[in-house]
């Protein structure tokens, strides 16, 4: 497989050490617009091949991403602590609707990081003029993992025995679906020792937890580079996962249009079958704003 990012900055520089421990790529090829930036990558990337398994880094210019089975864009500007993600649009929706673009008739998958990555996956499907499975965003991936670890720690378990997923927008208006998260098979609500008066400050820490590594390190990266590696893995290999990623939705759950999380088989072909989440009367409404949310950010965006 050869898989290409764009971007070569925290993000970038992540997902690509993260590409490469996992095995999936043959051949990773960077791109970036300081283009000695993406070459030192490489270069510092390529030395460490005694270290994971064997694959070729070599940096090169927009076009040759054409050239892979699947792109990850992190180009763009990162977020400052005290501004939330959907601020970001308006320097670098003009940079993912460019890549966007160059990638018309491209054949491979898209995996969009760049935050705001819900209204950035819709951008880019726009520009790109691929089908909505072929164009997908990390969306709430990252949340959903904050939550199961916030989880485990709260249940003294490993966060992998936790399921309990975070849809809609990857930021401030997202929802966790408490009334079906389950350990083991039993609802977490009935767990023993579980308080579900504490579900709101879970949950404010969940959304809040990227504010507060950008205000003492200035980015995440580490994290989301584990995400979107996992991610590729699964698409690359056609695993059939179900898992929180942004797409454009069609208009059977009533979202039609926005891209948001949900449930989603992914495989070969992206994003290939949105599962309906089982949702209480309040989380149903709250994702309803979610997604007017991501609608009115793209309108102002993009009008």
């Amino acid at each position: 497989m050869r898989v290409g990012i764009i971007g070569m900055g925290w993000v970038g520089s992540s997902v690509a050490i993260s590409t490469l421990h996992a095995g999936v790529a043959r051949e990773l090829l960077l791109h970036d617009v300081r283009e000695g930036l993406a070459e030192g990558e490489a270069m510092d990337l390529a030395h460490g091949a005694s270290f994971y398994p064997s694959a070729r880094v070599r940096a090169v210019p927009l076009e040759a991403m054409r050239e892979t089975d699947a792109v990850v864009i992190a180009a763009g500007r990162g977020g400052t602590a005290d501004e939330d993600r959907l601020a970001l649009l308006r320097d670098n929706v003009a940079i993912v609707r460019g890549i966007g673009e160059a990638l018309r008739g491209y054949g491979g998958l898209v995996v969009v990081v760049t935050n705001p990555v819900d209204v950035l996956t819709r951008v880019v499907f726009e520009a790109s003029e691929l089908p909505p499975s072929r164009v997908l965003g990390t969306g709430t991936l990252l949340d959903t993992a904050r939550l199961r670890q916030a989880l485990g720690e709260e249940l003294d378990l490993d966060p992998r025995s936790v399921h309990a997923q975070v849809v809609g927008e990857h930021g401030d208006s997202e929802v966790v679906l408490w009334s079906s998260a389950k350990v083991g098979g039993r609802p977490l609500r009935a767990w023993p020792g579980f308080d579900r008066w504490r579900e709101p400050e879970i949950a404010t820490r969940v959304r809040r937890a990227a504010y507060e590594i950008i205000a003492r390190k200035g980015a995440t990266n580490h994290a989301i580079g584990l995400v979107t590696a996992h991610l590729l893995t699964w698409a690359l290999r056609g695993s059939r996962r179900v898992l929180t990623v942004s797409r454009v939705q069609d208009a059977g759950l009533g979202f039609d249009g926005v891209a948001l999380s949900l449930p989603t088989i992914v495989g070969h072909g992206g994003a290939e079958e949105v599962v309906a989440p089982a949702m209480d009367d309040a989380e149903r409404e709250a994702l309803e704003r979610s997604a007017d949310v991501l609608r009115r950010a793209h309108a102002d965006a993009t009008g």
